[in-house]
Order: structure tokens, then sequence, then C-alpha cells
């Protein structure tokens, strides 16, 4: 009998595209141009100062697709903010079809923000390998899967790297 249960160790496999890393001036750039940006943000964004500037964020107009239970963090704040499963917007992007969480239509940038790591550099592979749509991690650990992505900072360097890109928008 084979023993298939040695050398479980996590590996992240790396396709022959990886993001491009990004300043937070040119990734505000970006996210100022875009003409149907979303910003996704999960759970851990109630954390440690982020929920603060996602909602900064969101104040220039790009609406928020809340994952887990990060929606609590943006009741009454005036923010255009939308519950939704994190594998169910991966589905509905890849969908041409699909109209948005506003029905205004498909979005041209998704920018994700507070997430476990290995939980949305899977659903960022799905969107890279099956759709034409541009991604931006302004999370603070490099994912590959991302068109583009800050590098991996310490939380003190992350939201320094945040308040820049606010402060550019």
């Amino acid at each position: 009998m084979v023993d298939v249960t040695k050398n479980l160790k996590v590996y992240t496999t790396y396709g022959p595209k990886s993001a491009k890393a990004i300043q937070p001036n040119v990734a505000a750039k970006m996210m100022s141009k875009a003409k149907r940006p979303l910003l996704v943000v999960g759970a851990p964004v109630l954390d440690n100062g982020l929920l603060e500037r996602a909602i900064k964020i969101a104040k220039t107009g790009i609406p928020v697709a809340a994952t887990g239970h990060s929606m609590t963090g943006f009741v009454g704040k005036d923010v255009d903010a939308s519950y939704i499963n994190i594998h169910s917007l991966g589905t509905f992007i890849g969908d041409p079809n699909w109209k948005g969480l506003d029905g205004d239509g498909q979005y041209d940038l998704i920018i994700v923000l507070a997430h476990k790591k290995y939980y949305i550099n899977q659903v960022l592979s799905g969107i890279k390998n099956f759709t034409s749509l541009r991604t931006l991690s302004i999370d603070r650990h490099y994912l590959q899967n991302a068109s583009m992505s800050f590098g991996n900072l310490t939380p003190e360097v992350h939201l320094e790297a945040l308040d820049e890109l606010i402060e550019n928008l």
C-alpha cells in the first residue's frame, strides 16, 4: 500500500503570468480611471484600521462587495456596499451577461482587500484564467493571481500604502 499522506506541505504554484508589483500611487490612478471598479473586501477588513480605509475608498464612489461578515462594518456608513459570498462573486464575475451587484453592467476592475491569501488567490486564479478582467490586490500579501498586486508588507507599511493610495484617489 502506497502512503500518500506524507509531505503535505502547502505550495503555491505560479503560472506563466504572475501579478506585476504596483505602487500605491499607480494603483490609485488605475482605480480612478476605471469605469466600473468593484472593491471586494473580506472579514479581516474589520481588524487593524483597515475598515476606516476601505470606507474612505468606497466614499470615492467605488462600490463594495462585502464578503464573509465584513458587511457588518459597512452598515450605516453611507457607502454603496452589498453582501455576497466570495465563491458566488467569482462565478458571477466570469459571466459576461451578469449585470453586477447594482444591475448597471459588468465591472472592469476588481480590487481585493483583506482576504485570506490562500482563499482569494484561488478566486483570482479563476478570474485570471477565464475572464479578461483586470484585478488589483491592495492587500498586504502579494497575490500572484491578480493582474497587479502590492508586495508582501508588514501591517504598518500596509496601512501607510493604503493611506498613500487614498491620498492619490
